[in-house]
């Protein structure tokens, strides 16, 4: 199927339990306590989804489940349960990696063939990749600290905005002048493809806690700019390197529902000559719809089965959820910071 332009998809459903409200007062996600709303409510999701699509489980061509990276307890909880559903309904199950059905979700929406280079941007993760195929991801460059998602929060948690941070940094930069405030841009010119965000927490942190009296809008507008502008100065670089064509440069992850993160990379589409593809808000962040949908890819593809993955057993029932699970296990370490990321 590589290179082929999928029919897309139709959504039937893409239900969604928020736990913002319960963990708001913690500051942010707290493992147990999410641990437990998985457990509290998967069963209503799965019940409410089906009858939103107005089908049976018979009608189910497999049960696919985020099967890692994260937080383990939740996914424990997923897993868990869509083999007790595929098992008693006789459908295939499919254990999928989290970063693929970020990395896949624009062929839902958009008519996107292979190759394309892949900004993931998320709170855990900050890559770029080239999407081969179903299945055939080459990492590029990956953080070798903190993800962009990881500064958002931080820098909205510092300012006391909030959390989830990322729409709240956006919107009061969206009200600040982008050049107020001299913050470095992380890693720009820097040879190599990797990123770095921790450099520039720093940063914002001494121009909040400092004297200058900086506005706040300000210092979100300019905080902004900077990491932006390194995502696009890395993407450039990846896109550079590359010599076999592209098909597009395509954006995913929670990070990419930024508006002026789009308008910044249609720019960078711009000079590089390629169509830029990013989902719909709702499926940039995390979602059931874009992990059902690389359940599709995978069953269309004929991955499905303990072979699916070179023989590492990922859609067996024996599985066991991972909380780290590289897209490319092949890549090579990104050493920095005083630590190795996978």
């Amino acid at each position: 199927m590589d290179g082929a332009r999928p029919a897309g998809g139709r959504i039937l459903s893409n239900t969604v339990f928020s736990q913002w409200d319960s963990v708001r007062k913690y500051g942010g996600v707290v493992p147990e306590v999410a641990a437990r709303a998985h457990v509290e409510k998967i069963d209503q999701v799965v019940e409410r989804a089906l009858d939103e699509a107005g089908i049976g489980v018979d009608a189910l061509d497999g049960v696919a489940a985020t099967a890692g990276p994260g937080l383990i307890g939740g996914v424990i909880v997923g897993v868990s349960f869509a083999k007790a559903l595929a098992l008693g309904a006789g459908k295939p199950f499919m254990a999928l990696n989290h970063l693929e059905g970020h990395a896949l979700t624009p062929r839902l929406v958009s008519d996107v063939a292979f190759p394309y280079l892949l900004l993931l941007v998320s709170g855990g993760h900050c890559q770029t990749l080239l999407v081969e195929g179903v299945g055939q991801y080459r990492r590029l460059g990956t953080t070798i600290d903190d993800a962009i998602g990881e500064a958002f929060d931080k820098t909205a948690k510092l300012m006391e905005l909030g959390q989830p941070g990322g729409p709240a940094i956006e919107a009061l930069a969206a009200k600040g002048d982008p050049r107020a405030v001299p913050l470095p841009v992380p890693f720009k010119g820097r040879p190599g493809l990797d990123f770095s965000f921790s450099g520039l927490k720093t940063a914002v942190r001494r121009a909040v806690q400092g004297d200058d009296g900086h506005r706040p809008e300000d210092i979100a507008a300019s905080f902004q700019r900077v990491a932006f502008e390194s995502l696009v100065d890395r993407t450039r670089r990846a896109a550079e390197a590359l010599e076999a064509p592209l098909s597009a440069l395509v954006v995913a992850g929670g990070v990419a529902a930024n508006q002026a993160l789009s308008q910044r990379l249609m720019t960078l589409g711009e000079d590089l000559g390629l169509p830029v593809v990013v989902p719909p808000a709702p499926l940039c962040t995390d979602n059931g719809a874009m992990m059902a949908w690389a359940g599709v890819e995978r069953l269309r593809a004929g991955l499905v089965g303990s072979a699916a993955r070179d023989g590492d057993g990922a859609d067996d029932l024996s599985f066991a959820p991972r909380p780290r699970w590289p897209l490319d296990p092949d890549a090579p370490k990104s050493t920095g910071a005083g630590a190795a990321k996978a």
